[in-house]
């Protein structure tokens, strides 16, 4: 009985539904950013790549990693 009359205090379905705004623009805003830095990482990420990639080509074209 305490432990259904607890979880109720967390919820709440307002009946005035436009109280729903502004959690929807605050998470449209979080979404927008995770993907912005989701994509972001991953640009850097490739980039990292390239360059790692171009360093060994140039080591082993002076021989100085055997293959």
């Amino acid at each position: 009985m305490l432990q259904a009359y607890a979880l109720q205090l967390f919820l709440y379905f307002p009946e005035d539904k436009t109280e729903y705004i502004p959690a929807g623009i605050t998470f449209a805003i979080f979404f927008v950013a995770a993907i912005f830095f989701f994509r972001l990482i991953v640009k850097i990420s490739n980039k990292e790549s390239e360059k790692a990639k171009e360093l060994e080509e140039r080591l082993k074209r002076d021989n100085i990693i055997k293959e």
